[in-house]
């Protein structure tokens, strides 16, 4: 026990816990307080107290516990306060509320604590009250101002289920497509590089350009067309010519309202071909309900990491190694977004509860076994 020995003060909680559990045990097997204190190092008084807590309350009453002050004591804001701080965040923009910009910093959150309660917090202690809210700093997503809700609302709710029903009574399927173009002066990524000195990525100066067009299935199966010229209504025709060359039942094809897909020369294609693709339109400026924007995302993200095209061809090529790279690789287009499953709005409540789940105190990896207490007695 000679590591034991000394200012119990100085170890750590999980050892002062082990400490008085086995001063404890020593004296509920009948070991005299003095010899006790003298084995561990202790004082008598220490001694005592921890036999009369054990007695009192049994082995929680000699657990460690957090240290500290517990959460939200002294805070500035109080729990009302704090409620509408978060509730603004997360319900408004910056410029709603009179301040600048469109986005969220730990500054701006401090602005407006300090316009709504006249309160100044430096930018650590904002963040402090942003994380204990349960918030974090996140790329937001982006929608169109002009984008109607209640066309979204619609397409959730009757045109999304209609299109399903359809394809399960025609045994077809559905997919999701759409158009993406590459340049080849496009640099998307980060590298390592020494401070202050900007890296330098060596490429082609031409600027030249490719265009796909791609559809994904429910089941992450995906179909492709990669072209150098314009995407018209030609190229459209040609791609729903080989799409509906690749399936022996109905295709449900769901698009955005492209001036391409709306043409006459497609209407035509689709009347004279009623049995091999359907055509259904997603509303206006959505397209987030369009799971086939996750493989153009990937696809702008990676391509221009790895690429070294130095002309037109050598792009295309790239381009079509990616989609069937991705082909071989159904989970990863798989959908990550089921347009069955609208985005929900935020419903926070204005009186919510801060750090309702208490804090765990922290153990060892490998904490040494405490001895076995007997029941607490008071006799």
């Amino acid at each position: 026990m000679s590591d034991l020995s000394g200012d119990a003060r100085s170890l750590s909680p999980s050892a002062q816990e082990a400490l008085r559990l086995r001063a404890v045990a020593a004296l509920a097997a009948g070991r005299a307080p003095e010899d006790v204190a003298a084995v561990f190092g202790v004082s008598l008084k220490a001694v005592s107290t921890w036999w009369a807590r054990w007695q009192a309350g049994g082995r929680e009453a000699l657990v460690m516990r957090p240290r500290g002050k517990p959460v939200g004591v002294h805070q500035v804001l109080g729990e009302a306060e704090q409620a509408a701080v978060r509730q603004a965040v997360l319900d408004h923009r910056p410029c709603d509320v009179g301040l600048s910009g469109q986005l969220w910093t730990r500054r701006l959150v401090g602005e407006l604590i300090a316009k709504l309660y006249r309160v100044r917090l430096t930018e650590p202690g904002v963040g402090k009250y942003l994380a204990r809210w349960g918030l974090s700093f996140q790329r937001p997503d982006k929608r169109a101002i002009e984008q109607d809700p209640e066309a979204v609302r619609r397409w959730h709710a009757d045109t999304w289920p209609t299109i399903r029903a359809k394809a399960k009574k025609d045994g077809g399927e559905v997919l999701f497509a759409d158009q993406v173009g590459i340049r080849s002066d496009q640099v998307t990524g980060r590298t390592w590089g020494e401070k202050g000195k900007t890296p330098v990525v060596r490429r082609t100066g031409n600027r030249f350009s490719v265009n796909a067009m791609s559809a994904i299935s429910t089941k992450g199966r995906m179909h492709f067309m990669v072209f150098t010229e314009s995407f018209t209504a030609e190229v459209m025709c040609r791609f729903l010519d080989r799409l509906a060359g690749h399936f022996d039942r109905k295709v449900h094809l769901v698009v955005d309202g492209h001036s391409a897909h709306r043409s006459k020369r497609v209407r035509d294609w689709i009347t004279a071909h009623p049995d091999d693709v359907e055509l259904h339109f997603l509303p206006p400026y959505s397209p987030e309900l369009n799971p086939d924007e996750l493989v153009n995302s990937d696809l702008k993200h990676s391509l221009p990491r790895q690429h070294r095209a130095r002309n037109q061809a050598e792009l295309a090529a790239e381009t079509r190694r990616f989609f069937r790279r991705r082909q071989r690789q159904p989970h990863r287009p798989r959908l990550l977004r089921r347009p069955t499953r609208p985005l929900r709005p935020r419903r926070e409540p204005f009186e919510f509860l801060i750090n309702t789940s208490p804090t765990k105190a922290w153990r060892p990896s490998t904490p040494t076994t405490p001895p076995v207490l007997p029941a607490a007695s008071n006799d």
